[in-house]
């Protein structure tokens, strides 16, 4: 068994991509092996594309299934074959969002009764669990406490993977499902203040709004975004750039084909925002100084 094991909890498909394909494929890349744990189909997700509004589950609701085979495309990019649902296909929805004033999300009106957010926590939580102890991972990144932008999907994802990492280790709780495992680094997906600024610069400078009420000229941290300082791990995404873009692009109906993820993908089109994947350290094994490999570090096995 390889001594690069890396897991991933995400909320709904495409959310592995735009915060981790890089980091994916390099793991794969260097005989590593990944997982993938997606807590939804993200059936009540938005619908980018106009021929398939009908999929939208105000309509034929029938976003979930096709998003989870655009998340087998991307995955194919990526060249990640083990990539599952928790607790299994549909078992808990997508919960939905509102936007805020602030451009950030939160829980809505209209959630449904089994969706993820009313998941009972530890019965979600056991699931991971499960699967912790199975595939044995020696890191495991998820979002922070906020859910990066405050989906509550995100931050029920956060729950669910910070407390099944403290129960996967626990000798006592549930021995029926496998040996304990303890997770050697827990990582939180991070967007530095200084790539957000470059972000909403380079948005200003195309005419684009972004983040309109925040001052640039200010020392506050933008929204979504922890000091830079606090950057644990930086995975620099050069060598993945095709793989990464054909991952986008396999999410047809949530990301559009000029969305600000596709900033940097020609040389033309300026600073790559988003060419290099960060985190920060929730628990564990702290990497060394201006990591660039999740797994820097960490002792092999044996």
């Amino acid at each position: 068994m390889t001594d690069r094991r890396l897991m991933l909890v995400h909320a709904h498909p495409d959310d592995e991509t735009s915060s981790t394909a890089a980091t994916m494929a390099d793991a794969m890349a260097t005989g590593g092996q990944v997982t993938l744990v997606t807590c939804t189909l993200g059936e009540r997700g938005s619908v980018v594309l106009p021929e398939l509004l009908h999929l939208h589950h105000e309509q034929d609701d029938g976003l979930g299934p096709h998003r989870l085979g655009e998340l087998a495309a991307a995955m194919g990019a990526l060249g990640v074959t083990d990539f599952v649902r928790l607790g299994g296909d549909g078992r808990w929805s997508d919960s939905g969002m509102v936007d805020t004033d602030e451009g950030l999300a939160t829980v809505g009106d209209d959630v449904p009764e089994n969706a993820f957010w009313n998941a009972d926590l530890l019965e979600a939580a056991t699931e991971l669990v499960a699967l912790i102890r199975d595939r044995r991972p020696q890191v495991l990144i998820t979002y922070d406490e906020k859910g990066g932008y405050g989906h509550p999907d995100h931050v029920q994802a956060h729950r669910v993977a910070m407390y099944a990492t403290a129960l996967a280790g626990a000798l006592t709780f549930r021995p029926d499902l496998g040996a304990a495992w303890t997770i050697q680094r827990v990582l939180w997906t991070a967007i530095p203040a200084s790539a957000m600024r470059m972000m909403i610069a380079g948005a200003r400078a195309a005419g684009e709004e972004f983040f309109a009420g925040f001052d640039l000229e200010s020392d506050a941290i933008p929204p979504m975004c922890v000091a830079d300082e606090y950057i644990a791990v930086k995975v620099d995404g050069s060598a993945y750039r095709r793989q990464r873009f054909a991952a986008l692009r396999a999410h047809r109906t949530q990301i559009p084909a000029d969305s600000f993820f596709f900033w940097g993908e020609h040389e033309e089109s300026g600073v790559a925002v988003f060419a290099a994947e960060s985190f920060t350290l929730a628990a564990g094994s702290a990497p060394p100084p201006g990591a660039t490999d999740v797994f820097a570090g960490l002792l092999p096995e044996g």
